[in-house]
């Protein structure tokens, strides 16, 4: 097929700015919720579980979906959920379970959405152009994530705890258009593949060159996201630095990662996209590591920044190698395969950092996720890609 257009790549990234802003939106709000209940510490982390495990058992029939219906489809009923998870957070946010079930919801209804996303991205790309297409796809997510929290003070205030239901009711107005942004979305048409019965299974999948590679180290770069994310405010409070401090630590960190993730693809034609993934992989091994003796802020700044770059290109380049050895009709369960291997690191490997940080501290933490990202450059060694000639750039510049 056709390249896609401006209008189309721009389409696309609007989409996913939104859906990770209102799902960013409306999972902190729902814990506001849940404060204002005087719901027990202990069922937070429940109601945090109800938006991953659906997920985690749903991903990779959400990736056949795509593969057999198209990306199009799949994109609407995720939109859909997302809008029926405001509503639901609205209407039943008046008790646990109902939080529960809406959180279910949002959880099914993003879902649905990336991996849709990550498919119409793998499928409609020239093969040249896949590390800068995930390049900005993943930007424009980081932006999403970054506003959906600045939306909760938009609509429900700047107090400690803000009016949950006009966020609710905001979330939902600001998801729906994701209704009509779906349904302007061009399919790929590789589904048509899939449904002809060209493609196996995902077993065939998992056996593929190069996949569990890359699903490994998507896992662990995630997975040392999330425990920056804890366990750097630990290490703060530990030290006594300020918790304002460690914000701007954790926005640099942050600010960073879309940094590389704008320049992937010139990056990558500079360097190669295994040896980037190497490099950045270790890079943010030796940023975390560099956090284990007491430094001064402005030394923690640059490490911070150093892991930060390192961290944001990993995602995008495994979503590049995955798009290109899993054939035409399996890419959708190739993005729900990695969605799912990752919710499993963001659940096992913070699990077993707690049982670690009982005895190691915070410092122990990040020094054996510093060792898991090591091993995550050492698997990424093992990576390549298929000899293929130069794909000619797309009408008008940039694909995304």
């Amino acid at each position: 097929m056709a390249p896609p257009t401006r209008y189309q790549v721009g389409l696309l990234l609007a989409q996913t700015v939104v859906v990770q802003a209102v799902t960013f939106m409306l999972r902190p709000a729902s814990a506001y919720q849940a404060l204002q209940l005087d719901v027990p510490a202990s069922w937070l982390g429940l109601l945090g579980a109800s938006f991953a495990v659906a997920p985690l058992a749903l991903a990779v029939p959400a990736g056949q979906a795509v593969d057999r219906y198209g990306e199009r489809r799949t994109a609407l009923a995720g939109a859909a959920l997302l809008a029926a998870a405001g509503v639901g957070f609205v209407l039943l946010g008046g008790t646990i379970a109902g939080l529960a079930l809406a959180s279910a919801l949002l959880g099914t209804g993003h879902l649905c959405a990336v991996v849709a996303q990550q498919a119409l991205v793998a499928n409609a790309t020239p093969a040249g152009r896949y590390d800068a297409a995930f390049g900005y796809y993943t930007f424009a997510a980081s932006l999403g994530q970054a506003l959906g929290p600045g939306l909760i003070v938009l609509f429900g205030g700047d107090r400690p705890i803000p009016d949950t239901r006009a966020s609710f009711l905001g979330a939902t107005v600001v998801a729906l258009p994701l209704l009509a942004t779906a349904a302007f979305l061009r399919p790929s048409g590789q589904h048509r593949r899939a449904t002809a019965g060209r493609t196996g299974g995902v077993a065939d999948l998992v056996r593929t060159p190069g996949v569990p590679r890359a699903l490994t180290v998507s896992c662990v770069v995630l997975a040392a996201v999330d425990v920056t994310l804890v366990y750097l405010p630990a290490l703060g409070a530990e030290r006594g630095i300020a918790a304002g401090t460690i914000g701007v630590l954790l926005g640099l960190r942050a600010v960073a990662s879309m940094v590389s993730r704008l320049l992937l693809g010139r990056l990558v034609a500079a360097v190669g996209r295994r040896r980037l993934l190497i490099g950045t992989v270790a890079l943010s091994a030796v940023g975390l590591g560099a956090l284990l003796p007491p430094l001064p802020l402005w030394a923690m700044g640059v490490v911070v920044v150093v892991a930060g770059l390192g961290l944001g290109a990993g995602q995008p380049l495994t979503m590049s190698f995955l798009a290109e050895s899993a054939p035409p009709g399996l890419r959708g369960r190739a993005m729900s395969l990695r969605l799912t291997g990752n919710r499993l690191g963001q659940v096992l490997i913070p699990s077993t950092a707690g049982f670690l940080a009982a005895g190691a501290g915070s410092a122990g933490v990040l020094a054996c996720t510093a060792v898991g990202l090591a091993g995550a450059a050492w698997v990424a060694t093992g990576l390549h890609h298929p000899a293929r000639p130069p794909a000619a750039p797309p009408p008008g510049g940039r694909a995304g």
